[in-house]
């Protein structure tokens, strides 16, 4: 496996923006370099150590059969944790030139976060996992990580 490729560069740095920015736009917060930050936040770390997560659990859990389905959906979902999400919300902040605002409290938001998306999160995972081609995946859940971030710009707006 090629550690990182073009289409998942290409498409991660896109749809990783994209989603930002669009969700920047919406709570009134775009900042130019959070915009291009994200590009390339997706377009390398991401775009390495998520397909290559995807490629593991491929390897270890394909065998046929729901079994080894819920096993993929299961830890697909787990790689996205709180962790994960706070270095996620940490690499926002520091794009959005807020490094000053950073506190522990981003461990509760991310925990929150993770929460309140798991019931959305593990069907996603499940059909990203088991429908989509391996070579698209890290593009399908990119695609879902956009979505969401627009969802949760628009529920600050509209409910915050």
């Amino acid at each position: 496996m090629k550690l990182i490729t073009f289409k998942n560069a290409f498409y991660g740095g896109l749809i990783y923006c994209a989603g930002d920015t669009y969700a920047t736009i919406i709570s009134g917060t775009f900042y130019y370099p959070r915009m291009i930050g994200m590009f390339l936040l997706g377009a390398s770390l991401y775009a390495i150590e998520i397909p290559a997560y995807f490629h593991w659990l491929n390897r270890y859990f394909n065998q046929p059969g729901y079994f080894n389905a819920f096993k993929r959906m299961f830890m697909a979902a787990a790689f996205f944790n709180p962790l994960w999400i706070a270095r996620h919300l940490v690499f926002i902040n520091l794009l959005s030139g807020q490094w000053n605002s950073l506190s522990l409290d981003i461990l509760t938001v991310a925990s929150l976060s993770f929460a309140y998306c798991l019931p959305l999160a593990l069907p996603v995972n499940y059909v990203i996992q088991n429908t989509i081609p391996l070579p698209w995946r890290f593009v399908a859940s990119s695609v879902f990580s956009a979505f969401m971030a627009i969802y949760f710009s628009m529920s600050e707006v509209l409910f915050g």
